[in-house]
């Protein structure tokens, strides 16, 4: 069918936008797993203990009363948080899971590309790729607005950017408590993806001790945070020990690396590094990817040429390839590389359509520069037969073109 579908293509950049709900709710089901694990475990620590005492008599019937109404209360404070959880954690991200598979099941449903559900669907995927680049580069104001403006506030990752801002905020401001306790609350998803993030985080906190010449402070911290690092960090362990005998001024390279202010701008990109994997986002804004994806099938060789350029032509728009700042899509078409045919196609510079059989290419006979058939005839229509070469500036009759095949 013409026009069909490609479901599967759409996909491939809809990853994220599944996988950022479910992350959220595996953090509210190990919030509650944690829960749950540490309440009842103390629970059946009193309840053995009873056990225990009435086996040897040693328990009395007020005792053992106090006992069971204190693991019934344990019990009661643990249904309330969890009720609480699942009503403030746990339900509203059930939801958004839930819109969000509705949403990308809609285009399923979608016959052709021409049908005006698609379009309306395309439209609230541009909206969705607004607002995240939107986040991405600062400006949730304008984000917050766009998505309440076009109802898509369940369609959008508002909250998880905000945490990223808060966070990178907080290591610019040389804190690395915020993104410690996230390590924490991701510690198991780190492991799996062998992120070495907690362990800068805190030999960056190492150091700043050491720094502000607190160095008892610093040897504690060192004892109960970086050694338990030593299988697979024992190198950087031993230098951070010898940092001691070395003050910030130092001139030798090794040590002098440590101090550097930079690496706090290193933490922000490993952060940022390990959210956007853990939530399978991209290092690009999704805007930039499907663009990037258009202008790589289009950008050829002549997009680059003033004398080929196309005014249809994305590619060609712009000032790409001059060096100067163009305000076209031009100027993101650079980085991509050449679109690549298995078979050759003949694009007409004045109507921008592919010359083949039905549109074929003539020549004209000085030059020998080639446009198409609809583009020759119509500029005959209105010069009586003749027809001119907007590169040479040649002029001749339609009937003077010479037929070119192509092999």
């Amino acid at each position: 069918m013409a026009n069909k579908l490609n479901v599967d293509g759409i996909l491939l950049f809809e990853q994220p936008f599944a996988r950022v709900p479910y992350e959220n709710y595996r953090k509210v089901f190990r919030t509650t797993q944690r829960n749950v694990e540490r309440d009842l475990k103390a629970v059946q620590a009193t309840a053995n203990e009873l056990v225990k005492q009435s086996s040897s008599g040693d328990v009395s019937s007020e005792s053992a009363i106090q006992s069971i109404d204190a693991m019934i209360i344990t019990v009661e404070n643990l249904k309330r948080k969890l009720s609480e959880l699942h009503d403030t954690a746990g339900k509203p991200t059930q939801d958004v899971i839930r819109e969000r598979l509705q949403h990308l099941a809609t285009i399923e449903n979608i016959p052709t590309a021409n049908d005006p559900e698609f379009g309306r669907w395309a439209d609230t995927r541009l909206d969705r790729w607004l607002v995240d680049w939107a986040l991405r580069n600062g400006k949730e104001k304008t984000a917050r607005m766009i998505a309440k403006e076009k109802h898509i506030e369940t369609l959008v990752d508002i909250d998880l950017f905000s945490d990223i801002k808060r966070i990178e905020g907080a290591l610019a401001r040389h804190s690395c408590t915020e993104a410690l306790a996230w390590c924490s609350e991701n510690k198991s998803a780190l492991r799996k993806m062998k992120s070495t993030l907690e362990f800068d985080l805190r030999l960056q906190e190492y150091i700043e001790l050491i720094r502000a010449y607190k160095f008892q402070e610093a040897i504690e911290y060192s004892k109960k945070h970086l050694v338990s690092w030593q299988e697979t960090h024992l190198e950087q362990i031993h230098l951070a020990v010898a940092l001691l005998a070395f003050p910030p001024s130092t001139a030798c390279v090794r040590y002098k690396r440590l101090y550097d202010i930079s690496r706090w701008t290193a933490l922000v990109q490993s952060f940022r590094q390990a959210i956007y994997s853990l939530n399978t986002l991209p290092a690009e804004p999704l805007l930039h990817l499907s663009l990037y994806a258009g202008l790589a099938s289009l950008k050829l060789p002549a997009c680059y040429s003033h004398s080929m350029k196309n005014v249809d032509c994305p590619v060609c728009d712009g000032e790409a390839g001059s060096g100067s700042q163009g305000l076209g899509l031009g100027k993101l078409a650079e980085e991509v590389p050449f679109s690549h045919h298995v078979n050759s196609t003949i694009v007409c510079s004045i109507t921008g359509k592919i010359m083949d059989a039905d549109n074929m290419p003539l020549a004209f006979p000085d030059t020998g520069y080639v446009y198409s058939r609809e583009a020759m005839e119509e500029m005959a229509l209105r010069n009586n037969g003749m027809v001119t070469c907007p590169r040479s500036r040649a002029t001749c009759q339609l009937s003077d073109l010479r037929r070119v095949y192509i092999s």
